[in-house]
């Protein structure tokens, strides 16, 4: 480094120099300089200070402690209201959680169990009703509620029951349920060809669930015994009505005699079948002019119409 650019610095120091003599001496050590300073109220000088008045260096590497204020007051307040809430919540638990100006959600779940197992008592089978928990949310005390079926809902399987109330703060709440049939069923014993003709070793009885199962499956043996299948069905396949014909159903294209019958006449002529049916069951029947009729089913040749 050339003695040009340590002139700069060694210009500073001899200025600021005088000006620490200065003040060295006109304020003696442990006097104050002027009246304002010795107004103060001054902090005891530490010894370990050189007397320049520079602070050596390990000194100045060690922080001030710092002492944060301790702030129990807001704890303890807080601690004392968790502790007055505990009992608050346990003493409205043993009030009841439904106030007694809304409904109950197990009675509506009630009614609606005992709606489903009142239609549910003619299904074939063992029957099972399952409702799902009702939540109210608010819904007004009822004391007469009305459970019903909504407009699409089957009484089978899976469904939706609803339970209306018709007070004076009317409502109205849909809840999931869920209807179980065990019953028997009949399975093929063994692989059938179109065109044959059952007998009852080629049945074979299952027990489950029928809801699970095709509507049209067979629950009756004599349903399948003597009918003929209409379609190949493998082995262990359910049986089902609309894969057989029995000897007394009809069949697309077969003819048939059509009868109509009132007081004191009776009209028949032939037409042909448009649908396969059992007897008592519905079936539509081009007439040889061209108009379509519906019929019922009397045996193997003849449908009738009610008049």
């Amino acid at each position: 480094m050339s003695a040009a650019s340590r002139a700069p610095a060694t210009t500073d120091m001899q200025r600021v120099a005088p000006v620490i003599a200065q003040d060295e001496g006109a304020a003696p050590a442990g006097r104050p300089a002027n009246a304002r300073a010795a107004a103060q109220s001054w902090p005891a000088r530490d010894p370990s200070v050189a007397a320049g008045g520079v602070i050596p260096v390990s000194l100045r590497a060690q922080p001030a402690p710092r002492t944060l204020p301790v702030r129990s007051a807001p704890i303890r307040a807080a601690a004392t209201s968790a502790a007055g809430a505990q009992p608050a919540a346990a003493s409205a638990t043993a009030a009841g959680a439904v106030p007694a100006a809304q409904q109950d959600g197990e009675s509506i779940r009630r009614a609606a169990l005992a709606f489903l197992q009142q239609q549910a008592a003619g299904l074939p089978g063992k029957t099972t009703v399952t409702v799902a928990p009702a939540f109210p949310r608010g819904l007004a005390a009822c004391t007469t509620l009305e459970p019903f079926l909504p407009s699409g809902a089957r009484l089978w399987g899976r469904t939706t029951v609803g339970v209306r109330c018709a007070g004076e703060r009317p409502w109205t709440i849909y809840l999931q349920a869920k209807l179980a049939v065990q019953a028997t069923y009949y399975v093929a014993a063994r692989q059938i060809a179109p065109g044959e003709t059952l007998t009852a070793a080629d049945l074979v009885a299952r027990d489950g669930d029928l809801t699970l199962l095709p509507l049209a499956v067979i629950t009756d043996a004599q349903q399948a015994v003597g009918a003929t299948a209409l379609t190949r069905v493998a082995a262990g396949l359910p049986l089902r009505r609309d894969l057989l014909k029995s000897a007394a159903s009809v069949s697309i294209g077969q003819t048939v005699r059509v009868v109509a019958s009132g007081q004191g006449f009776t009209i028949s002529a032939e037409g042909s079948v448009l649908n396969n049916a059992a007897p008592g069951q519905q079936v539509r029947v081009r007439m040889a002019a061209g108009q379509i009729v519906t019929a019922i089913v009397k045996d193997a040749a003849t449908v009738e119409i009610p008049l």
